[in-house]
């Protein structure tokens, strides 16, 4: 009776540790999936989106869930966001990275259908921008400084080139991911500064990078500065160039992030 006992036991226990375990695993993957979508770009990945000029994505974490520009046309935009079913309402903030038409043009319109976001643009933009926030109710935020805007979620602040720019650093358990709009400080100046400021390699970076009239040879330069700062994996697209963008995915190889309208990105 005793030994019919102690196996009872035993096998409760079992039991009990494999369910704190599967518990475990899953509280696991929520704290660690993001998920980023990208909703418009110059390229095309999946049917029944359109593909223009410009640069958003979709950042979702378990907790929370972050727009990063918003494309170039209005249209364009809604129309994407609707294909990809991403609801607006959904969206906790948007970050805004410079002032140009391509990453502004659809802030009037996502604020139309949700104005309950703080809006994190620079300083350095144009009254007309500030006036689209303000005149539908939204909340303007500016950050000179780098800040961590959410948990584990930080801004570079204004970083200084021919156009004044913000960018966007996760920090994960296996170095940062940076999303940039189009670079204009600099592709390494930003990584070089979330490094810095973080004290953290740079596990990956995706967006544009405004390289076009750089020959191979300076191309290639960038890319070994890339690697000395860490960076495993690029995904380079918008306004990197497409002789460009070819000479990035030949040196990362498997390790190029295909980037283009509806791809999703999950790490």
């Amino acid at each position: 009776m005793k030994r019919i006992f102690r196996l009872a036991l035993l096998l409760v226990l079992l039991i009990t540790s494999i369910q704190y375990l599967a518990y475990s695993n899953v509280l696991d993957k929520s704290e660690s999936d993001i998920k980023v979508t990208i909703i418009y770009d110059n390229y095309d990945f999946k049917d029944g989106l359109k593909s223009d000029w410009g640069f958003s994505c979709l950042i979702e974490f378990p907790d929370k869930t972050i727009l990063f520009d918003t494309g170039a046309r209005p249209g364009v935009f809604e129309k994407n966001l609707k294909a990809l079913n991403i609801d607006p309402q959904s969206i906790d903030m948007v970050v805004v990275s410079h002032d140009h038409y391509d990453h502004t043009g659809g802030l009037s319109t996502f604020l139309e259908l949700n104005n309950k976001v703080p809006v994190y643009i620079l300083k350095s933009f144009s009254d007309k921008t500030k006036e689209i926030i303000t005149e539908n109710n939204a909340k303007i935020v500016c950050e000179h400084e780098l800040t961590e805007i959410s948990k584990n979620v930080f801004l570079s602040g204004e970083l200084q080139g021919k156009i004044e720019e913000q960018s966007l650093a996760i920090n994960t358990d296996k170095g940062l991911v940076v999303i940039t709009g189009c670079s204009h400080p600099g592709i390494n100046k930003i990584l070089e500064h979330f490094k810095s400021s973080l004290n953290k390699d740079i596990y990956m970076v995706f967006g544009g990078f405004h390289l076009m009239r750089m020959n191979d040879e300076e191309i290639e330069q960038i890319i070994t500065k890339m690697r000395s700062l860490g960076v495993q994996k690029c995904g380079a697209t918008h306004c990197t160039g497409k002789k460009q963008i070819k000479q990035f995915k030949n040196a990362f190889g498997k390790n190029y992030v295909q980037m283009g309208v509806g791809n999703v990105v999950e790490f």
